[in-house]
C-alpha cells in the first residue's frame, strides 16, 4: 500500500525449501567440507589421468624396476618396471567404478524390497523380510568370499558380489520409513482412488526416502571400496595385470617390498586410506544434514 508516495509494503522473505536447508546444513559441516575437498581431485585425477600422465598402467619400462620416485616416475615404480602413479590412478577408477555401480545396485534392490514389502500387504510383507532376514542371518565374511568363487575375478563379478552383499539393511530402513508413511491421509486417498504398487512407490514412497537412499549410497561407497581392496588383496576380486588398489597392496606384500621398495604399497595404502575417510565424512555430512531435528536446533 503507498500512503502520500511512500511505498508501506512490507518486504516478502522467502523461506528456503527443504533441500536447500539441507544443503547450507552440509556445508556448514566442517568435516563435510574437508570431505569434499580431499575427495573432488581425488575424483578429476583418476578420471582425467590418461589425458596429462605419459604412462599407461601396464606400460613396462625395463630400465626403471622397482626404481624409487623421481621426476620420470613420481611415485616410483613396481618390480617389473610398471609407473606406480599410473597405476594408482586406474586402481582408483577401477575402485571407484566397482563401489558405484554396486552401491547403484544394492541401493535399487534395497528400496524396492523395502517398498514392496511396506505396500505390497502381510502376505508380501511376510515373504520379503523373511528373506531378508535371512539375508542377514548370513556370516558377512563367509558369504562374501563364497560368492566371489563362484562368481570369479574381474570388474562385473566383483560388482555383482558387492551389491548382492549390502542390500538388506537398507530395504530394512525403507521399509520402518514407509510403514508409517502409509498410515498417512494422501496414501490411504491414493490407495483409495485405485492407484497400484508403482504409482506408491514412484509418487509416493522415492520421494519420502530420498534422504535415506543419498546418505546409505554415501557411506555404502566408502565401505564397497573396502570390500573390493579386501577381496582383490586376497585374489578373489579384481585381478592383474588390471590395477586395483587391494592388488597393488596384494603385489607388495613380500618382505622385500615391505622393507626395500615401501613406496610400493605406501601409495596405495594412503590413497585407500584418505578416500574412503573423505567419503565417510561426506557422508557424515550429508546424514547430519537431512537429519529433521537439525531445523529444531
Amino acid at each position: 500500500m503507498t500512503v502520500a508516495g511512500i511505498n508501506t509494503a512490507e518486504p516478502v522473505h522467502k523461506t528456503k525449501g527443504p533441500l536447500r536447508r539441507a544443503l547450507d546444513r552440509f556445508f556448514e559441516n566442517r568435516a563435510a567440507r574437508a570431505g569434499l575437498i580431499i575427495l573432488v581431485p581425488v575424483l578429476i585425477a583418476v578420471s582425467t589421468y590418461h589425458l596429462w600422465w605419459p604412462y599407461g598402467p601396464n606400460a613396462i619400462d625395463l630400465k626403471a624396476m622397482n626404481k624409487g620416485p623421481s621426476a620420470a616416475h613420481w611415485l616410483g615404480s613396481d618390480g617389473v618396471g610398471r609407473d606406480v602413479f599410473a597405476r594408482l590412478m586406474q586402481g582408483g577408477r577401477i575402485s571407484m567404478l566397482v563401489a558405484v555401480c554396486s552401491v547403484a545396485i544394492s541401493t535399487v534392490i534395497g528400496f524396492f524390497v523395502g517398498a514392496a514389502s511396506s505396500f505390497g500387504g502381510r502376505v508380501v510383507d511376510a515373504t520379503a523380510m523373511r528373506f531378508v532376514d535371512l539375508a542377514m542371518t548370513l556370516p558377512p565374511v563367509i558369504f562374501l568370499l563364497v560368492l566371489a568363487s563362484i562368481a570369479g575375478t574381474g570388474i562385473a563379478p566383483t560388482i555383482l558380489v558387492i551389491s548382492l552383499l549390502s542390500w538388506p539393511v537398507l530395504s530394512r530402513m525403507i521399509r520402518a520409513r514407509l510403514m508409517e508413511l502409509r498410515e498417512r491421509d494422501f496414501v490411504i486417498a491414493a490407495r483409495g482412488m485405485g492407484a497400484g504398487l508403482p504409482h506408491l512407490l514412484f509418487r509416493h514412497g522415492l520421494p519420502n526416502t530420498i534422504d535415506i537412499l543419498v546418505v546409505y549410497a554415501t557411506l555404502q561407497i566408502a565401505n564397497a571400496i573396502l570390500l573390493e581392496a579386501g577381496l582383490s588383496f586376497l585374489g578373489l576380486g579384481i585381478a592383474p595385470p588390471e590395477a586395483s588398489w587391494g592388488n597393488m597392496l596384494n603385489l607388495a606384500r613380500s618382505t622385500v617390498v615391505l622393507e626395500q621398495y615401501p613406496w610400493q604399497w605406501m601409495f596405495p595404502g594412503a590413497a585407500l586410506v584418505l578416500t574412503v575417510l573423505a567419503i565417510n565424512f561426506v557422508g557424515d555430512g550429508f546424514r547430519d544434514a537431512f537429519d529433521p531435528r537439525s531445523d529444531l536446533n
